[in-house]
């Protein structure tokens, strides 16, 4: 991806962090990118294409920072303890994680009423959700696959709730993480049967 399209693409990330989908102007776009309207358009042809874009940026970067410290797969000594850490850098009190997390739940809340947008939002679901499952695998390998799949699904909920609360000032992100953190335990430890 080039530098300009991935400029516009984190600047569309902040705007949104920031304003909320319904507020994202492409005036305001190109000025917080520095670029035109029109390489906008040349970029990502309409609003629409610019919103599944910036879906697939954010996941790129959620990827980037849940694995950048993170051992090879297999070359941890202790996969619970890999499992709750990707899960907790979700809630990280940085700028760019509120930022993808904001972002993250604007573009859920709009996938609701663009079908565009929800096709590309399963898709980012589906891999994330892949992902801790076969951490949870890892974990627990005497656990079954469909077990396996429903927690992954419970956690990864259960991280995107907690977001919400966080943001909007309803949750600290401490007491987020604790929750989290339990919630991993739970699933482990205490499997539903």
């Amino acid at each position: 991806m080039s530098d300009r399209r991935t400029g516009i693409l984190t600047a569309a990330t902040r705007v949104i962090a920031r304003r909320g989908v319904r507020g994202l102007r492409m005036g305001e776009l190109a000025t917080e990118a520095g670029v035109s309207i029109a390489l906008i358009y040349y970029h990502f042809t309409d609003r629409a294409g610019v919103l599944r874009q910036t879906l697939e940026h954010i996941s790129d970067r959620a990827d980037h920072y849940t694995t950048e410290d993170r051992p090879a797969p297999g070359r941890s000594g202790d996969p619970r303890a890999e499992l709750e850490q990707v899960l907790l850098l979700e809630l990280q009190d940085t700028a760019e994680v509120r930022e993808n997390s904001i972002a993250w739940g604007e573009l859920r809340a709009t996938a609701v009423f663009d079908p565009d947008l929800r096709e590309e939002l399963a898709r980012s679901t589906h891999s994330w959700v892949h992902d801790v499952a076969d951490l949870l695998a890892r974990a627990d390998p005497t656990g079954t696959a469909p077990a396996h799949a429903a927690a992954a699904e419970r956690l990864t909920a259960l991280v995107e709730g907690l977001s919400v609360r966080w943001h909007s000032g309803s949750l600290p992100v401490e007491q987020a993480r604790r929750l989290l953190r339990d919630a991993v335990r739970a699933e482990l430890e205490h499997p539903p049967g």
